[in-house]
């Protein structure tokens, strides 16, 4: 991948002259079902931009309470761009469902937030990297385009739903207005997401990225990693998907209570019953396993290209003793 940077052709992407660039975008928007993609800097600005293109400033955007653009974005679609985030409960699941959503859309009118888009997120990062069904999101996807709604698929892990369940990218893009998929998480990139849509939105969220001081110049060199991880590291998120299982399987041996649900992908979510997150943090990093505190009682690992399988075993059996305790 550093050799494939080194490597790289590059020009100023402000003017769009970028070789690279324009390759990684091209080939993106076409996997995903799309004309047309950008290059972001991060899965952050890519939502930004989506959420943004579908829902003037004053509507709302409907999404999963635990969603990533609700809770991880630091309030940035309020602060810069006026959006109203309103949120449904799927009990933890992570799972939407289309009659919940259908009932929670509010018409255009003078007195209410009227609704202008609706957010899925695939996998669903804080439920555990869940998967989507495609058949759900088919369902979605007519309830609002019967509704006039925007349509945006936060993305981010999607190659991890891809390779779970057997849907091509496309298959899943083609349901969404804007998608967002990102390079820097499970593919291993060290930068960016492409903003995948039509030509006309991603040409006014091109305009609306340089407003935001987000405009690349020789942004070639990330590109080019990117295109590298495209190339090399999507089938192997597989093997991310089993080291995920055994350290689910090692903990939920030793304390079955603290695994909830099996991870379809490469999040596992641990429930700390009446022990603080923190502790658990804080014993497991003492024992060397990195993990991250989510909620007063919820904690995360998540599996990567940077960690073998074996690795992972070990750090479950750490994780086991930690919450057997």
């Amino acid at each position: 991948m550093r050799a494939a940077m080194a490597a790289a052709e590059v020009g100023d992407d402000v003017y769009g002259e970028d070789p690279t660039v324009n390759a990684l975008e091209a080939r993106t928007a076409e996997l995903l079902g799309h004309e047309a993609g950008l290059f972001v800097p991060s899965g952050t600005l890519g939502n930004l931009l989506g959420v943004w293109a579908g829902v003037p400033r004053g509507s709302e955007v409907l999404c999963d309470e635990q969603a990533h653009i609700v809770r991880a974005e630091s309030g940035a679609h309020a602060a810069l761009h006026g959006v109203t985030v309103r949120t449904w409960s799927s009990g933890g699941t992570g799972v939407a469902d289309p009659d919940v959503i259908a009932r929670l859309v509010a018409p255009p009118t003078h007195f209410l937030v009227s609704t202008a888009a609706v957010e899925i997120e695939n996998t669903h990062n804080f439920a555990g990297g869940v998967v989507q069904p495609i058949e759900t999101l088919r369902t979605i996807s007519a309830v609002c385009a019967s509704a006039g709604l925007h349509r945006h698929l936060d993305g981010a892990r999607l190659w991890n739903a891809h390779v779970a369940s057997g849907v091509p990218l496309s298959e899943y893009g083609r349901l969404f207005d804007t998608v967002n998929l990102c390079y820097a998480k499970g593919l291993g990139a060290p930068v960016g997401s492409v903003l995948a849509s039509d030509k006309e939105t991603i040409e006014r969220a091109r305009v609306q990225r340089k407003l935001l001081g987000a405009g690349w110049r020789q942004a070639g060199v990330l590109a080019a990693a990117a295109l590298w991880a495209l190339d090399h590291n999507v089938g192997r998120l597989a093997d991310d998907h089993a080291a995920a299982a055994a350290i689910a399987r090692l903990v939920a041996d030793a304390a079955p209570d603290a695994v909830p649900h099996p991870p379809q992908t490469n999040i596992v979510v641990f429930d700390t019953g009446e022990r603080a997150a923190d502790d658990v943090v804080q014993a497991a990093a003492a024992r060397g396993v990195l993990v991250s505190g989510l909620g007063a009682h919820v904690v995360r690992a998540v599996t990567h290209l940077d960690v073998t399988y074996d690795e992972c075993v070990r750090a479950g059996e750490v994780l086991a003793r930690v919450f057997a305790a």
